[in-house]
């Protein structure tokens, strides 16, 4: 029995751009349409040809090559036909492969949101559908508040679905608008509209206000839906909607769907999934969500002893799929709650040897412990551990020295009477017999100031550290209250491309800034191969 096509629909670009601070510049949207047709998405939802001039703009060239193009609209207005409706011909003006209409299909919408009768409803949806039909594009028709239609009037909600089939839309895409419904519902329901509609004709778009957008989806699929709308990262309104990133992985890995199911996504394209799920991160300045499913940072990390020794021995103990199946990779964390086994791993991982009976792998452990129990974390710091097993092993040279730093921080008006704040710092350092001096200012703040002195001048490494430059600062409150033990993680990066973080931990938030910008330098000064 040959597997059946489950057909991937992204609206990230329309959808996800309602999710609480996004903004999707013109550029932005073409980054990410290429993204998802790179990744082998059938579908790329654009947004709303008409609705302001940067989705006209976007429209006005297909940005994908592979992946259908599609524009998203409202079916006709009640009181005039769909020639002479203007948004109507908005999207056949557009640019799309494919028009996809919204209209209600909850009785209760319709009467209070719409103001007009179930019929009118009805007639919009059937002459919206024709209208682009007629003009040769492929049609879809998203049933909004589906689920919450069906269970308040089955009828109707089959009517709505019911017209567009026969009207001739490819999809009949039922949405679960609220995020309410879960998961054995959804099941129930599709397979009742099955029956009005075929199943290779239904799709499913769900939100995720009970967590539950991916199960939601799962369900539709096992009831015979076969086309599924959702969003890179579960972008979206509220709590957002279906997580493509998670669903493809579930889609592609999980035994019991990818014998039955087949995604336009090769095993390549899979391979570059954290990839793209961390490109739009960074497109968007987000954090990534470490946690997530398949691409987190962590969906692969162990921390425990005894869980790590297992990984090592054999991954399948504590993994449930491959993390290179989709471009993640296994990280065993060094912590208080680690033993030999995570450390011996962990050093390997970063390119440090140390045999198991080597007595100075004991004495990493001991002060990574001690390091953590003052606030230190080297989960997210590969640099400064680095560097902490290098110097318990007398392999890091003696660069410079810092012998003293002052920071001001001063707020007073300029010459225009604007209230402005000032940084000033001043560094002192030692490289070898020369004692230097540098000192800066700005408006970036006390850590710019300091990292800025400090790269100002040293010595003879300076042609060395020319390319540094820093890309990230996190700040993480440890312990207390105002008189807090800071943990501070920077991120550097040099003209090679190369990125790595370092940490700094104190009670004043510019000594752990300074402790991890030190670090910073002296990682790029070993990487670079300076002598001491």
């Amino acid at each position: 029995m040959s597997a059946a096509r489950i057909h991937l629909f992204d609206t990230t670009l329309r959808d996800g751009a309602q999710t609480t601070g996004v903004d999707f510049s013109l550029d932005d949207k073409r980054a990410v349409a290429g993204l998802l047709d790179r990744l082998g998405i059938d579908y790329v939802e654009g947004g709303y040809p008409g609705a302001n001039p940067l989705d006209t703009a976007f429209f006005a060239e297909k940005p994908t090559k592979h992946a259908k193009f599609a524009a998203f609209g409202m079916t006709k207005r009640a009181g005039r036909s769909a020639a002479n409706d203007p948004g109507i011909a908005a999207l056949l003006e557009a640019k799309a492969d494919a028009i996809v209409f919204v209209a209600k299909s909850w009785d209760y919408h319709v009467h209070v949101a719409l103001e007009i009768s179930l019929e009118d409803n009805l007639a919009g949806i059937r002459e919206s559908v024709e209208a682009a039909k007629a003009a040769g594009r492929e049609v879809m028709l998203d049933c909004e508040h589906f689920f919450d239609g069906y269970k308040a009037n089955p009828d109707y909600a089959l009517a709505c679905a019911r017209t567009a089939y026969e009207a001739g839309a490819r999809w009949v895409v039922l949405c679960d608008t609220n995020g309410g419904t879960l998961p054995d519902e959804i099941g129930t329901i599709v397979a009742a509209v099955e029956k009005v509609v075929p199943g290779d004709h239904l799709g499913i778009h769900a939100h995720d206000d009970c967590g539950c957008a991916v199960a939601n989806s799962l369900a539709a699929i096992e009831a015979g839906a076969r086309q599924i709308q959702g969003t890179l990262n579960g972008l979206g309104e509220r709590c957002g909607n279906a997580n493509l990133v998670t669903l493809i992985g579930a889609l592609k890995l999980k035994e019991r769907y990818r014998e039955r199911f087949a995604l336009g996504i090769d095993e390549k394209q899979l391979g570059e999934l954290s990839q793209v799920s961390r490109a739009l991160d960074e497109m968007l300045n987000r954090a990534p969500n470490r946690h997530a499913p398949f691409v987190g940072a962590s969906a692969f990390a162990t921390k425990a002893g005894i869980h790590a020794s297992a990984v090592l021995k054999d991954p399948r103990t504590y993994e449930h799929v491959s993390p290179e199946a989709v471009g993640n990779r296994r990280k065993v964390l060094i912590s208080d709650q680690g033993g030999k086994s995570n450390l011996v791993a962990e050093l390997e991982r970063i390119g440090v040897t140390l045999g198991r009976d080597d007595p100075r792998l004991g004495r990493v452990l001991e002060e990574v412990k001690e390091k953590e129990a003052q606030g230190y974390a080297f989960e997210g710091a590969d640099a400064s551990f680095y560097l902490l097993a290098k110097r318990i092993m007398g392999e890091v040279p003696a660069y410079f020295e810092v012998e003293r730093f002052k920071v001001n921080v001063e707020r007073r008006y300029n010459a225009l009477g604007d209230l402005v704040t000032f940084s000033e710092a001043i560094v002192k350092v030692k490289v070898g017999d020369e004692v230097l001096i540098s000192a800066a200012e700005g408006a970036a703040g006390p850590v710019n100031a300091l990292d800025v002195a400090l790269r100002k001048d040293l010595g003879r490494y300076q042609s060395l550290i020319a390319g540094l430059r820093l890309v990230d600062y996190k700040v993480r409150i440890f312990q207390g209250g105002t008189d807090a033990v800071t943990r501070v993680l920077i991120e550097s990066a040099d003209e090679t491309g190369e990125r790595w973080t370092t940490v700094g931990v104190s009670a004043n938030i510019i000594d752990a800034s300074f402790q991890a910008l030190v670090d910073s330098i002296t990682y790029k000064l070993m990487r670079s191969g300076a002598t001491g």
